[in-house]
């Protein structure tokens, strides 16, 4: 196994400031924070979560807070951060913590997974960024630096308990040492490591990289490509979303955008949301759920 070491001092002196990685905005809001912070940036550009965040977290500092939001209220202040059934989820692991926990975010990983919407990698970025725990921490950039330093591939396979065993091993023995670590590792991913234009001259760790060794050779890209969004059903998800909320009380089911040009699509768009918990209809009116 390869000594990384040379990441955590990369990222000592060159990570990003996010919000999120700040000591304040830990004394704020606590693992509440971290918690909103990782729903928000699943599948989601940093830039876009920045504003989200703080507008989010104003309006509602605490699970408790949150909790006795309405899902319209949550609904319409996930705004156009896409995959809005996340708001739902993050509403749900909320209920959750305020009715279980006494408000306070758990720290246990067995805990956090028993929470709505959460699955493993959140509730270990949880347990670890928020509570400085040892755990590994994978997501799709870990992996690829994983990939590329010790398998030597260009793209990592699909995800699995390796990616995490691997980590395990990986990890400094400290607690704190091993938190950072993670993020590190994440962060090396996230703008030196990159899918497509990796700065390997740029690189802490690019003597150990097995991938650069070899020359940095193409290979098979399994990753799976996301569908365009000119033209999807998620483009007429969003434009119903975006109607409903701009109008209070609901809209008469023909009025919701009745010059979409492909009226199937614009069917499956609502029965979908409304699946979804997203929208409901009732009395020939279509609003966000109460």
């Amino acid at each position: 196994m390869p000594d990384l070491a040379e990441v955590s001092e990369w990222y000592r002196s060159d990570a990003r400031d996010l919000p999120w990685r700040r000591a304040d905005f830990h004394r704020t809001y606590a693992a509440w924070g971290t918690l909103v912070s990782e729903f928000m940036l699943q599948q989601t550009p940093v830039t876009r979560v920045i504003p989200h965040l703080d507008a989010w977290l104003r309006r509602w500092p605490t699970p408790t807070a949150m909790a006795a939001a309405s899902p319209a209220e949550v609904v319409t202040q996930w705004a156009n951060l896409g995959y809005p059934r996340r708001a739902l989820w993050l509403h749900g692991a909320a209920r959750a913590v305020a009715e279980r926990h006494d408000g306070v975010v758990p720290r246990d990983v067995i805990e956090l997974l028993a929470l709505p919407g959460i699955g493993d990698y959140t509730a270990r970025a949880v347990a670890v960024f928020a509570y400085g725990d040892r755990h590994p921490v994978v997501d799709t950039n870990t992996r690829r630096v994983l990939a590329r330093v010790i398998d030597g591939t260009a793209q990592p396979g699909p995800p699995s308990r390796r990616d995490l065993e691997t980590m395990q091993r990986l990890l400094p023995d400290e607690d704190a040492e091993s938190a950072l670590f993670n993020a590190a590792v994440m962060e090396l991913g996230a703008v030196i490591c990159t899918a497509r234009a990796p700065k390997c001259e740029q690189c802490p760790i690019s003597g150990s990289c097995r991938w650069f060794a070899l020359g940095r050779p193409i290979g098979e890209d399994t990753r799976r490509r996301q569908a365009k969004y000119e033209g999807s059903d998620r483009q007429a998800r969003g434009a119903v979303l975006r109607m409903l909320r701009q109008t209070h009380g609901g809209v008469a089911l023909e009025d919701v955008i009745p010059d979409w040009p492909d009226s199937a699509q614009r069917h499956r768009a609502i029965d979908s949301l409304i699946v979804d918990g997203l929208a409901e209809a009732a009395d020939g009116l279509l609003s966000l759920p109460r």
